[in-house]
C-alpha cells in the first residue's frame, strides 16, 4: 500500500509514512521523560501572567535585585524632545539533563530597536571569543599547565 504525500505541488506516492517508522523507543528513559516534560510548563506572555506563577515571580524579583545592586540604571529627568527606550520581560525555565526544572529565568531587556543610531547612542560592542581562539587558549592552558575555571554569569549584559 501506498500513501499520498505533497511535496511542494507535486503529488507523490510512499510507501510507508514517517510516523509509523518514526520511534522513541531508542532513546533513554531519561531523555524521553526530559522531552516530554517540555510542555508541561507554560511561559508567561507578560509580566501580569508571571506574577500569579510565585517561582517566576521570585525569578523577577531576583533580576530588579541584581539590576539594582549593580546600578544598571539612574533615575533622571527626561530631556525634552526625548522618548524614553521601553522594556519587556522575558521568561524561560531552565532544565536539568534529567529533564526536572533547575530554575525559573526573568530577564527585563531594553528595547534598542527604537533607538537610533547617531541620535540615541553612539557605539556599542559586545566581545565574543571566536572557537579558535578558545581552542588556542585552553592549548596553551594545558602546555603551560595552567589550572581551568568555569563558572556561569547569571546577569550578563
Amino acid at each position: 500500500m501506498t500513501y499520498p504525500l505533497l511535496l511542494g505541488s507535486n503529488l507523490v506516492h510512499v510507501l510507508s509514512i514517517l510516523s509509523q517508522n518514526l520511534s522513541y523507543n531508542a532513546l533513554s528513559a531519561k531523555f524521553r521523560a526530559f522531552t516530554t516534560n517540555l510542555d508541561r510548563i507554560q511561559i508567561p506572555k507578560n509580566i501580569q501572567e508571571a506574577l500569579e506563577i510565585p517561582k517566576l515571580k521570585e525569578a523577577v524579583m531576583e533580576e530588579i535585585r541584581a539590576l539594582k545592586k549593580n546600578e544598571t540604571w539612574e533615575v533622571m529627568t527626561l530631556p525634552r524632545g526625548k522618548k524614553p527606550v521601553g522594556c519587556k520581560w522575558v521568561f524561560t525555565v531552565k532544565y536539568k539533563a534529567d529533564g526536572t526544572v533547575e530554575r525559573y529565568k526573568a530577564c527585563l531587556v531594553a528595547k534598542g530597536f527604537t533607538q537610533t543610531y547617531d541620535v540615541d547612542y553612539t557605539e556599542t560592542f559586545a566581545p565574543v571569543a571566536k572557537l579558535n581562539t578558545i581552542r588556542v587558549l585552553l592549548s596553551l592552558a594545558t602546555k603551560l599547565d595552567w589550572s581551568f575555571h568555569q563558572f556561569d554569569i547569571k546577569m550578563s549584559f
